[in-house]
């Protein structure tokens, strides 16, 4: 029998499906973060063995601890909380950072990257709402960043990452997401190069399926297929 988590990812999987589906889309075009910030490894082992292959983390140092504890198994990591300049450079143990949120912290990673011989790949958050308690670049100063980003020398820049503010229904989410995605269009179509906007990481838990309606080519789900938030003692 399926462990609790095994049954709520199949469960998670299939609704993916079905709103891809439900737009014309397919699942294969979606990738699925496993967001395992204060779970125990085990937990994440119980998912890597239903099939999970890609995790996500908040903090640097939880997830620098994880990495080291599960060598024995090929996760590919994802930074997902702010990130401080000084940690920059620890920051390469993950594979991919989806919180950029200025230029001088892209060009102190790809320093580091270049130095270390290092390639992830690197979202830019983007602040749609003005949010004091949230991070992201505010709309007009992305196309600064991705000029950056064309000049990186190990870093690749590959997408749009939104926290939009936290709705009390999915449809409430809708527009913030319908917005990202305009604006990752109106960018191409102004001349940055598609590379460096394939990706729209948006959705959570509670409206994920909205985001994969609106564009969503990663999503980011944690209490859906872990369960409530595991508190350490």
């Amino acid at each position: 029998m399926p462990s609790d988590i095994a049954s709520r990812l199949i469960a998670v999987r299939a609704r993916i499906d079905a709103a891809a589906r439900s737009v014309g889309r397919s699942a294969n075009d979606i990738r699925l973060i496993a967001v395992s910030k204060t779970f125990p490894l085990a937990a994440i082992r119980e998912a890597y063995a239903a099939g999970q292959r890609e995790f996500g983390e908040n903090k640097v140092q939880e997830g620098l601890q994880k990495i080291t504890e599960s060598t024995d198994i090929s996760i590919r990591w994802h930074l997902l909380g702010h990130l401080q300049r000084n940690k920059a450079r620890k920051a390469l143990a993950f594979h991919a950072i989806q919180s950029v949120d200025s230029v001088d912290l892209l060009q102190k990673l790809d320093a580091a990257a270049e130095a270390d011989g290092h390639a992830p790949e690197l979202l830019v958050q983007v602040d749609l709402a003005g949010e004091q308690t949230k991070f992201g670049l505010p709309p007009a100063d992305v196309p600064r960043l991705l000029d950056a980003a064309a000049a990186c020398h190990a870093v690749r820049v590959v997408g749009l990452m939104l926290i939009p503010p936290a709705p009390e229904t999915p449809e409430e989410a809708r527009p913030w997401f319908r917005q990202l995605r305009e604006l990752r269009d109106r960018w191409i179509a102004g001349g940055v190069p598609e590379n460096l906007l394939r990706e729209l990481s948006m959705g959570m838990s509670g409206d994920f399926e909205v985001a994969i309606q609106e564009g969503a080519t990663i999503v980011r789900v944690g209490t859906a297929i872990f369960g409530s938030r595991y508190v350490q003692q």
